[in-house]
This record gives structure tokens, sequence and C-alpha cells, in this order.
């Protein structure tokens, strides 16, 4: 069971696979395990090296109360730090949410290390957090329920159980409101590939932002919200392996 200390706080992370290296990195209140419940890992793992990471404040990772302990930039070399510890000097990178908002963070203060970037409903455009702080204030199933009343179908008991250990002090902390990184689009030369559900509230955010891109790809999800844009991996898979695969 990996870790690496960085500015003080252990990050976990799973090695599975092997190929090319892939970051995978998930959404708040998620962990690493959810890559593998969601069928990512079973999905890329005969390709790729995946390095799967948990995000500070989730899954087994350190959990620090403290607002100050949390940004893009501590989050950027939390990452930068396990690719050091694996002697992985450049690899792609794959993130959803909040781990799709990272990638922009990745583009800014680490861009050297990142051959692609796979952007899944995550924009860089500046987006306050104090709904999401709200919500989390009056518990962590006040925070999931907008996203499971919107899915067609429940979150696996598995999965939901998960959701509810989460430490929501760290998650409060960690819930910063975004800044505005629109200025990064134009720099972004390496392949870019986003996607989001057509019913999820980023969607045209999202679809702004590609266009941006000067090496932009993007992809739609028909019918799915924020949460399904994630959980319907045999929708998302196809279109990852396709833009990976060129990239060979």
């Amino acid at each position: 069971m990996p870790y690496v200390s960085n500015d003080g706080v252990r990050i976990h992370y799973h090695v599975e696979g092997e190929g090319p290296p892939l970051v995978l990195q998930h959404g708040t209140s998620q962990s690493l395990e959810d890559w593998y419940s969601y069928g990512y890992v079973q999905g890329l793992k005969g390709d790729y090296q995946l390095v799967l990471v948990d995000h500070r404040g989730h899954g087994r990772s350190g959990k620090p109360h403290d607002s100050k302990s949390y940004g893009l930039d501590k989050s950027v070399s939390d990452i930068v730090a396990i690719l050091d510890d694996l002697n992985i000097p450049r690899a792609h990178y794959f993130g959803y949410s909040m781990g799709g908002s990272l990638a922009f963070g990745v583009a800014k203060y680490a861009p050297d290390r990142f051959h692609s970037l796979i952007i899944g409903a995550g924009h860089p455009y500046e987006r306050s957090m104090e709904a999401a702080r709200e919500l989390l204030r009056r518990g962590i199933e006040e925070f999931l329920a907008p996203f499971e009343s919107a899915m067609a179908e429940p979150i696996e008991p598995k999965v939901k159980a998960r959701l509810l250990s989460n430490d929501v002090e760290a998650l409060i902390a960690l819930t910063k409101d975004r800044p505005n990184l629109e200025e990064l689009l134009p720099t972004m030369t390496v392949p870019c590939l986003m996607y989001v559900g057509e019913r999820d509230s980023l969607f045209s955010d999202v679809e702004r932002a590609a266009r941006q891109l000067p090496n932009g790809t993007f992809f739609s999800l028909p019918g799915l919200g924020h949460y399904e844009g994630y959980a319907k991996s045999e929708l998302v898979l196809p279109q990852v392996k396709k833009f990976l695969a060129e990239m060979s």
C-alpha cells in the first residue's frame, strides 16, 4: 500500500497494469477505489500503467482540516511527488470533476510532466463553491442527494457506503472557490480530450473551454448528468482508449 509524504501530508496511491503511465484522479468525495468500482481499471490496465491517486482529504490519504493545506498547487505537487517516487518522468493524465478541474492546475504547475490531458466535467473558469460547502455543512448525505436524485439508477450500496464514510470537515476545507485559469487555454498545446454529460450543469462551460484549446477534442454524453458522466464508463472508455491510442 504505497504512500508518499508531501508537504507534511501522506498521499496514498495504487499502481495497476503495464504500459505507458496514466494518472487517474477522482472527484470530490470519491477515492481511487471508484475507478475500480466503475470499470475504468479493468478497461485500461491491459494497455497502461495506471497510477491511481487518493487526492488529499480522501480515501487513505491524509485529511487535514485546515484549508491552507489544500489548493491547486498542492494537489499537483502531490501527483508530481508520486511520479517521482515511481521514477516516471512523464505520464498521461485523466481526471473527472474535481480531478478534471485539476488538469488545469497540472497545465499551470507541471506541464512538462504530462503527454496529454483527459478532462471530464471540469473547466478553467472562475466558480464559486459556496453551494457545495453549504451542503457539506449539512452532512455528506445532503451533499450526495442532488447527484443521486438526478440518476436513473441508485448508487451501488458498496460505493455509497464509501462515500458516506468521508471526513466531512476535510471536504469542506478542500472545497475552495475555483480561480479563473482561462488564460492557460491557449498555452495548453498537448493533446486534450474534454467531455461532459449533456444534462450536467457544467456542460456549456466545458464545451466552451474545449473550443478554446489549440489541440482539443470534445465529446458529450447525451442524457447524462454529472455523476452519471463518471459512472457510465462503458460510454466513456471507448473515447478515452481511442484518444490514448492516437497518442502512441
